[in-house]
């Protein structure tokens, strides 16, 4: 184990959750990406790991820095290509000896959202990489992984999803159809997966997050803001996210899969905060 990995967990501390498995992390782009926390997190606890992205990410963005302090080696890979994760699972457990345990998707991205499209003038185009991408990807991920029995016995599974999958957010756009099909891919590859080998597959619903993907959504701050009024513990910040995703990758959860498991503060289940109905008050008497 590197040098820059034995400081890393003294500096957090770890509990050795994660001591002797390996894993792979898709989607770390830099140091605000979940996915790059995640990475991190893991290796405090103990796992070994390889990171995932696109070429044009991995171009973009600084995964070979996060490679370097954690000794994860980088395989890229277009996670909308079969042969491409292929190569992923295969090259992984080359890497880390052996069968992977958990596995993290943070993958997602529309261009209709890029390109300022509104729900109602989608560019079906664009629509459909939305969906290949953001969702569409996790079900090949998973195929691939199963296929080539490259998940350990009692593995988990993490993808991030987000609350529009169930209600309507002026704004998410075609990322809220893209995470409904998410979570439906789980429950259904859950159903499979679970009586084979035991391995769990849940989504973790995060609070809006100040990520460069998160940041894309028009409208963020103000979204952002909002959440965090209603949410009677505020919203949850990309490190609680990492932290809430190693206990799913950990012995401590084996019972549970096929879960959207809501990481936000309490949101999804508030009607109405003190706090944000007193912003409302302001707002009205002006």
């Amino acid at each position: 184990m590197s040098t820059n990995v034995n400081t890393l967990q003294n500096e957090n501390c770890g509990n050795n959750l994660l001591k002797g498995k390996r894993g792979i992390i898709f989607g770390a782009l830099n140091e605000k990406s979940i996915a790059w926390k995640v990475a991190e997190k893991a290796v405090a606890e103990g796992a070994s790991i390889t990171l995932s992205n696109a070429p044009i990410a991995l171009r973009m963005g600084e995964i070979n820095r996060l490679s370097e302090k954690l000794n994860a080696p980088v395989v890229p890979a277009d996670a909308t290509s079969v042969e491409d994760l292929t190569q992923v699972f295969e090259q992984s457990q080359q890497l880390l000896g052996g069968k992977i345990d958990f596995v993290l998707h943070s993958i997602g991205m529309s261009p209709n959202v890029r390109k300022g499209r509104k729900y109602d003038d989608l560019s079906y185009e664009f629509f459909e990489k939305t969906l290949d991408i953001s969702a569409v990807s996790f079900h090949k991920m998973l195929q691939v992984a199963r296929k080539l029995d490259a998940i350990a016995e009692g593995g988990s599974i993490v993808a991030l999803t987000y609350v529009a999958a169930q209600r309507a957010f002026t704004g998410y756009n075609d990322m809220a159809d893209a995470k409904a099909l998410l979570e439906s891919i789980t429950r259904n590859f859950g159903l499979l997966y679970g009586p084979e080998k035991g391995v769990r597959i849940n989504t973790v619903s995060q609070s809006p997050t100040v990520t460069t993907a998160g940041s894309g959504v028009g409208g963020f701050d103000l979204f952002y803001d909002v959440a965090d009024k209603m949410s009677p513990l505020g919203n949850a910040s990309a490190d609680d996210c990492a932290n809430y995703c190693v206990t799913l990758f950990s012995d401590y959860t084996k019972m549970v899969t096929m879960q959207n498991l809501y990481h936000d503060g309490g949101f999804s289940t508030t009607g109405m905060s003190l706090a944000a109905m007193e912003q409302y008050e302001k707002s009205r008497l002006k």
